[in-house]
């Protein structure tokens, strides 16, 4: 009887200990990390890139680098330089990527943006 009221125990404090630590769960590649303090998701998705589109930033979990595009080249650093320091990119429009998960950053934001301005530009009657 010790032992069935033990094991019971030990169920409803491991029951309480994991309802009570749930919190923002990031599925990623590279384990040991966590996400920057900007990314807090509140429930458990799969994502490589998150897009800042006022900024045109891209973060990549897998490399835990910020992508961006600078006198048309990209350039991909661990910090961001000092002209991006004021922004808040806790604050900031963030779009998560969830259906490109490949290394080619660039070419999914060159289709991607071609495809914006071809349906910003379709005129309706």
């Amino acid at each position: 009887m010790k032992k069935v009221s033990l094991s019971i125990l030990v169920i409803l404090v491991t029951f309480f200990l994991t309802i009570e630590s749930c919190g923002p769960v990031v599925f990623s590649s590279r384990l040991g990390t966590p996400p920057p303090h900007w990314f807090y998701p509140n429930r458990v998705e799969t994502v490589r890139y998150v897009y800042f589109p006022n900024h045109q930033i891209y973060y990549d979990f897998s490399i835990r680098k910020y992508i961006y595009l600078d006198n048309n080249a990209w350039i991909s650093v661990g910090v961001l330089p000092a002209r991006f320091k004021g922004h808040d990119l806790r604050r900031s429009k963030q779009i998560r990527i969830k259906d490109y998960h490949g290394d080619n950053i660039r070419k999914y934001h060159n289709e991607t943006t071609v495809k914006r301005v071809k349906t910003n530009n379709r005129r309706y009657y």
